[in-house]
């Protein structure tokens, strides 16, 4: 049931490999759950206090209530698509609501700790130190996502147009523009492997110190060893390079729908949520400079 659940997202919704991973681990667990608590093993069988149930038991092992309303959302998708297969008649989440959430202002990393971070921060000129430079200029001069990142392949870059071809959700296509400077990087980055591994497999981008394609915590391990160095921000993952992005851009004149699409985002309610970092560092400055501040 799980797996043909998952084979419908593969196939027919064209989800990412990360997001298909993250599925399937919410689905295990909520199956573990099920046999643990109430020995049933069939999930088609699961009413909506066992769905609580599982909510509750998250919440106790201290869950922050994001990744449990994540879960729950991946047993709404779930039963959803069993109620469409006529696998069941009633679907229990229609009695299950989504834990109350804070929304806290996306953090975002200072300008000049990212001029500090690329001007003064030695890079190693081997493979591995030109290839940790390229990650985080690719993550902060484009604002693209950590699963766009490692899907990017030779033939997306266009040195000519000054472009990337960035595949997004549901692989959705956009063309992002890079600076001059970007452009450069890229070609010295591809001459130091190709020298070091003359057949990129898959023409992916961005390589691993054996050779192979990306993964995402290797991502995750350059911009945090990186960012530790220019930060004291408790989250310094890839995703804050992309608030980052996205905030310098609002912060220095750009338009809101501008910012949209070079992030991917589908409705113009996902990106307003920048403009609370600039309307906080105009409070900021009219306090500092206000007479009556």
């Amino acid at each position: 049931m799980i797996e043909t659940f998952l084979q419908h997202l593969t196939f027919e919704k064209r989800l990412s490999q990360h997001t298909l991973t993250a599925y399937a681990k919410d689905l295990e667990q909520f199956k573990e759950f099920l046999e643990k608590t109430y020995q049933l093993q069939d999930l088609a069988k699961a009413d909506f206090r066992m769905i609580r149930g599982w909510a509750v038991s998250m919440v106790e092992a201290e869950l922050h209530h994001r990744s449990v309303n994540r879960k729950l959302a991946t047993l709404r998708s779930f039963y959803g698509y069993l109620l469409r297969c006529k696998a069941i008649t009633i679907n229990p989440m229609l009695r299950v609501s989504s834990l109350k959430t804070d929304k806290p202002l996306p953090q975002f990393v200072e300008e000049k700790s990212l001029q500090l971070l690329f001007d003064e921060i030695t890079f190693p000129l081997d493979f591995e130190g030109t290839r940790d430079r390229l990650v985080l200029e690719l993550l902060y001069g484009t604002g693209m996502r950590l699963a766009e990142l490692i899907t990017l392949r030779d033939g997306d870059v266009n040195a000519y147009d000054q472009t990337l071809r960035v595949f997004g959700k549901r692989s959705k296509e956009r063309v992002v523009p890079i600076y001059k400077g970007l452009v450069e990087m890229i070609k010295q980055y591809q001459q130091c492997r190709n020298e070091q591994f003359p057949n990129p497999p898959d023409q992916s981008l961005i390589l691993t110190n054996k050779g192979e394609p990306a993964y995402p915590v290797l991502i995750q391990r350059i911009v945090k060893k990186y960012l530790s160095a220019v930060t004291s921000l408790q989250k310094r993952s890839p995703h804050i390079l992309r608030h980052t992005f996205a905030t310098h851009l609002l912060n220095n004149g750009a338009d809101l729908n501008s910012i949209k699409d070079l992030l991917g985002h589908s409705s113009l309610a996902a990106t307003q949520v920048y403009t609370h970092n600039s309307i906080e560092k105009l409070k900021k400055i009219y306090k500092q400079a206000h007479p009556k501040a």
